[in-house]
């Protein structure tokens, strides 16, 4: 089993939803973790909602620091990709750590102003990028593919929408 570690600045929004993606979709073959380099401390509800929405619960979901994983003793990471918006000029954590790296960047939709429609339908929007980018992932053939072209597929899927 590969270990994946989805990162992002805070921790509570869209690193939880590629954690419970890949925690789904990749079962049996990929365990997710998430974390944030200034973590919020509390996951956003509506990640919460969005995943249980589509059947994909994580109530042990927790905010947390990247530290943990860099710890001896913490299970080895194979894979970091970071899901903070560079295109807003959002800062992306690096870790420090082991693992084949990749960005992809999603939009926060924590960001988004509103009433609770609103954020329920950016959540939506976040988690359908993410799940098109981890069912490219998982479609992966990694224990196969040349380093070069695993890192070069890796950033391709970054590229989707």
């Amino acid at each position: 089993m590969k270990n994946v570690l989805i990162l992002c600045t805070g921790n509570s929004a869209r690193s939880v939803l590629g954690e419970g993606l890949i925690h789904h979709l990749g079962a049996g073959r990929y365990r997710a973790f998430s974390a944030g380099s200034k973590p919020m401390g509390r996951v956003n509800r509506f990640a919460l909602e969005t995943l249980a929405a589509h059947g994909m619960p994580l109530p042990e979901a927790r905010s947390k620091s990247w530290d943990e994983f860099a710890q001896p003793g913490s299970p080895p990471i194979d894979f970091v990709f970071t899901v903070c918006d560079s295109a807003n000029n959002e800062e992306c954590p690096y870790f420090p750590g082991p693992g084949v790296r990749a960005h992809w960047g999603i939009e926060d939709p924590s960001h988004v102003d509103g009433d609770d429609a609103a954020k329920r339908a950016a959540f939506e929007v976040a988690y359908k990028k993410l799940r098109r980018k981890v069912e490219a992932f998982v479609a992966l053939p990694v224990d196969t593919l040349p380093a070069a072209e695993l890192k070069q597929a890796l950033a391709d899927i970054g590229k989707l929408d």
